[in-house]
């Protein structure tokens, strides 16, 4: 079995209560209240916005062209091809996408994208591989499984989403998972165990992020947001 085929067998119960978790359910039975969509949209443009800066960083460890232009490439998806989803929950919850961008962190997706960004400083470049891997993976299975099971046809309210997610043939996923069995071949016993727990922490906080966007969760005093 590979590192990662490991990865995604330890993994599995995390993966299997994000299928079942009610923000997801919601995508797939086109039954979200606007703020939730609204909450998660703020979020997820900050939370991608720290995804970059990861990719940049990297960028900067990686030792071959073929390694940087992986990540460049997910630079420029982020850019110009993951703002559709986005505009799908936008159009349901009837806001221009434009007035939900430069809002603060909640508490989860803060402790999320700290995580990953002190892996990426501090960790090897398999190890920044395990901490961004369950984001494209999960989203991956997610609209593989919901576009098998609920099957949408245009009239769905997320069936952009949905379709955008469902039929990524050529997923990022896969190319990760294999540059980490690669890396995984010649790394210490204590290196694959770090990027182990990289792994499933960002399994745990994918989970916790879906939690954030349909609880509405913000910090425990409200401030106000100065834009």
């Amino acid at each position: 079995m590979s590192f990662s085929a490991e990865l995604r067998k330890e993994a599995d119960p995390i993966f299997e209560a994000i299928f079942e978790h009610p923000f997801v359910q919601g995508i797939a039975n086109g039954e979200l209240q606007k703020e939730q969509l609204i909450h998660y949209v703020k979020q997820d443009f900050e939370y991608l916005n720290s995804f970059i800066r990861i990719y940049g960083i990297a960028v900067s460890k990686c030792e071959n062209r073929e390694d940087m232009d992986m990540f460049n490439t997910q630079i420029s998806f982020i850019l110009n091809s993951e703002i559709h989803p986005h505009n799908n929950f936008c159009q349901v919850a009837g806001v221009p996408y434009e007035v939900l961008h430069g809002y603060p962190l909640s508490p989860s997706s803060l402790h999320y994208t700290r995580h990953m960004l002190t892996v990426a400083h501090e960790g090897t470049l398999g190890e920044i591989l395990a901490v961004l891997l369950p984001c494209p993976w999960t989203y991956w299975e997610i609209g593989e499984k919901l576009l098998t099971e609920v099957n949408p046809d245009p009239s769905h309210p997320f069936y952009d989403w949905i379709s955008f997610y469902g039929n990524r043939t050529d997923s990022i996923t896969t190319k990760f998972c294999a540059r980490l069995d690669e890396w995984a071949r010649t790394a210490t016993e204590r290196e694959k165990e770090k990027m182990k727990e990289h792994f499933l922490i960002s399994c745990q906080l994918e989970y916790m992020f879906w939690d954030m966007a349909y609880k509405l969760e913000e910090w425990p005093v409200k401030m106000e947001v100065v834009k």
